[in-house]
């Protein structure tokens, strides 16, 4: 049944009061908004991607100070926000340390890799809905990030990308074997033959790919020994699998500066 336009409907509509939420944040992008302001684009527990709009936090008063460096990329955020569905923008009430990193923001190499972390989730990330069990896969690699030894974070983007995967539907079918040992990138599977384009990785890539989605905790990924080059070269293949896979994903710009970090 139509249901006939109503301009009264429409204005209480919007004037339907902006409700407050706690949630959780992980902060994937930041825009300089006027001369003191900031729009957040924040993945949210409760509501998934959203758009904040925060005043003052760009000055140099004693209001001001400092705050800004809490919406960096990656940061992981507790967070008291206004919610509106019918809102493209909403407003944060306040906002402090979810957890406070002891190295990533410090570290070239965490840093660069969290980095990448965050432009690829932000990329596979079409739809605002909420996804609690993604949300608290990437605060947990974070987490795991921040904490674990160097020969770990340098191949830590190669789990993460790897591992992300599963949640938009795309997971590489871990069926390699002696006979199965080329990674077809178009289909997700390994297969006993070259297929008959160019995107497909060879025995060796095929072999340390299936390595690392047998992975299921960050620590064991201390036993894998990758040279640089062998790892830059995957890590260009799985955002290509992801290229193939997402509609208009492009390039992650993040990607050659980490490949050129992680030696």
């Amino acid at each position: 049944m139509l249901i006939a336009y109503s301009p009264k409907l429409f204005l209480v509509l919007h004037k339907m009061p902006d409700k407050l939420h706690k949630t959780k944040g992980i902060v994937l992008r930041t825009i300089k908004y006027g001369e003191t302001s900031m729009i957040i684009t924040i993945f949210t527990e409760l509501f998934g991607v959203q758009s904040y709009l925060v005043n003052g936090v760009r000055t140099s008063s004693k209001k001001g100070s400092g705050k800004a460096n809490l919406f960096q990329p990656s940061a992981i955020l507790d967070l008291i926000v206004y919610h509106n569905e019918l809102k493209n923008l909403q407003r944060i009430k306040e906002f402090k340390w979810g957890y406070l990193y002891a190295h990533i923001l410090s570290d070239v190499h965490k840093n660069a890799v969290a980095l990448f972390m965050i432009e690829l989730l932000t990329k596979c990330l079409k739809q605002p809905e909420a996804n609690p069990e993604l949300f608290e896969f990437v605060e947990d690699a974070l987490k795991h990030l921040d904490n674990c030894s160097g020969l770990i974070a340098a191949n830590f983007a190669l789990f993460f990308a790897l591992h992300l995967s599963g949640f938009f539907g795309l997971r590489i079918n871990d069926n390699y074997s002696e006979k199965n040992n080329i990674l077809d990138l178009q289909e997700g599977n390994f297969t006993d033959e070259k297929p008959d384009h160019l995107y497909y990785l060879d025995q060796k890539e095929s072999k340390i790919t299936s390595e690392i989605l047998k992975i299921m905790q960050p620590a064991e990924l201390e036993q894998i020994h990758l040279h640089h080059e062998f790892r830059r070269n995957l890590l260009f293949a799985y955002e290509r699998y992801y290229a193939l896979h997402i509609q208009e994903f492009g390039t992650i710009r993040s990607l050659p500066i980490l490949s050129e970090i992680l030696r």
